[in-house]
């Protein structure tokens, strides 16, 4: 069985998130790419958070389709057309950038192999889905570590 990797073509595990994806730039979403979801996989969601900032959540998207590979593409709305996406802890929907007020902080994408869609209704937050993901059939994680430094 492949293993479960979650990679981007903007940055390198453990490298540093380019401007473009910040909030010191254009702030849009990162491509990202999957392959070896587990067999049984119904459904996929991704975390993306800041452990430096106590779980800052930058990006949350939820019950995508359980394929073994896929990918997301840069820059994906919040519009109906999108993948159903949570609600930040800057109070958006979508993708909010790395924003350290300074110094360097760690970007973990956390991407969840589901036996199930997690089905929340609505645009829920992390504490919803963090809840609703230590009650769920996980099959397996991936995490994507990256970095990005900012002066003050």
């Amino acid at each position: 069985m492949p293993d479960f990797v979650l990679t981007s073509t903007a940055f390198d595990a453990g490298g540093s998130i380019p401007k473009r994806y910040t909030c010191d730039g254009e702030d849009i979403s990162p491509e990202l790419a999957w392959e070896g979801a587990p067999s049984g996989t119904a459904s996929l969601v991704l975390l993306v958070d800041d452990p430096d900032a106590r779980g800052w959540v930058h990006w949350i998207v939820l019950d995508m389709a359980g394929t073994a590979s896929g990918a997301l593409p840069h820059g994906v709305a919040a519009s109906p057309g999108a993948p159903a996406q949570g609600r930040n802890d800057f109070g958006r929907i979508g993708w909010g950038g790395p924003c350290p007020p300074s110094g360097t902080h760690r970007y973990t994408f956390t991407l969840y192999a589901l036996g199930a869609p997690l089905a929340l209704p609505g645009t829920p937050d992390g504490k919803a889905v963090r809840a609703a993901l230590a009650k769920a059939q996980v099959l397996d994680t991936t995490v994507l570590e990256a970095r990005y430094h900012r002066g003050g």
